[in-house]
């Protein structure tokens, strides 16, 4: 569907925005406004990274952006299922935005900026498309400071029943895949902020910044939860080892003199005494007494 968000009568320039094209429709639009090839194939590819480049001896700018996607299921971990890619064309007096699904940010810039006194060229908008797409990272951060904050607590319940594991796994490739794909848009950010004093690319820059930090912070935070979650799960393992270990070592010296008194020798003076049985049990609860005294003392119970 094209959808023409600026015309040339009532702005010093056009924006044409594009939404789920067929390969066929994209190859016809290039045609028409002479897109480079090279760029038109990226376009076309659904998990391109992001990018910034010049194209053809014209100084045309081709961008590969990508935005966080609104609804992110709990086992998403891959680019495209984190991010939704948009592409944007750009000439001095025209600029193209063609993406997959649907995308908010268009309305509310077309509501919200395109008429102000700011907007002046496709240079403007481009740097609103970027702020408004960085936002959408800003939002995620919330929900996975939350996830965190929840993993952080259940992990030190004493009766945790359900391993916290493979949540923790899908938490941690999240964080790093869209840390990754912060770091490679920051020279699309760098490009756009190019002119020195600039008050609104320097806003775009500085949530950058800000994006940046945050998701190291949390990149560091998952990191520490799964050290954390070895470490406990290490500990539980260790504790249960000691607690059939110290049945074993009660259970050793009886099974020793159950073991000889066993034995099928004809010649065992033992066995022949009226006070066998019950001497050789309260011998048994001696050296039970014996072990849990020595245990206590210890402070191994």
């Amino acid at each position: 569907m094209v959808q023409i968000i600026a015309e040339k009568k009532e702005h010093p320039f056009e924006w044409l925005d594009i939404t789920d094209p067929d390969p066929e429709e994209v190859h016809t639009i290039a045609k028409k406004y002479k897109l480079h090839e090279s760029s038109v194939n990226d376009c076309l590819q659904p998990d391109h990274l992001p990018k910034y480049e010049t194209v053809g001896s014209d100084g045309d700018i081709f961008i590969i952006f990508r935005l966080h996607t609104a609804d992110v299921v709990d086992q998403a971990d891959t680019v495209r299922e984190l991010t939704d890619k948009v592409s944007v064309f750009i000439k001095d007096d025209r600029i193209i935005t063609i993406h997959k699904k649907p995308w908010p940010q268009v309305e509310k810039i077309r509501d919200e900026y395109i008429h102000s006194e700011n907007c002046k060229s496709v240079y403007h908008i481009l740097n609103e498309i970027v702020k408004t797409g960085l936002a959408t990272y800003d939002d995620h951060a919330m929900r996975l400071t939350r996830e965190i904050e929840f993993y952080e607590t259940n992990m030190f319940l004493k009766n945790r029943k359900q391993s916290l594991l493979e949540g923790l796994y899908y938490l941690k490739r999240k964080v790093d895949v869209t840390r990754r794909i912060l770091i490679l848009t920051f020279e699309i950010v760098d490009k756009i902020d190019n002119e020195p004093g600039n008050t609104y690319t320097r806003d775009t820059r500085d949530l950058y910044v800000k994006l940046h930090n945050i998701y190291d912070s949390l990149f560091e935070n998952t990191n520490h939860l799964m050290t954390i979650y070895f470490s406990l799960s290490s500990q539980r393992t260790n504790e249960i080892i000691r607690v059939l270990t110290i049945f074993s070592v009660f259970f050793m010296p009886l099974t020793f003199i159950v073991g000889v008194y066993g034995m099928n020798f004809e010649f065992m003076p033992e066995l022949k005494m009226r006070l066998g049985y019950p001497g050789v049990m309260v011998l048994m609860a001696i050296i039970t007494g014996f072990i849990y005294y020595w245990f206590r003392k210890k402070d191994w119970l």
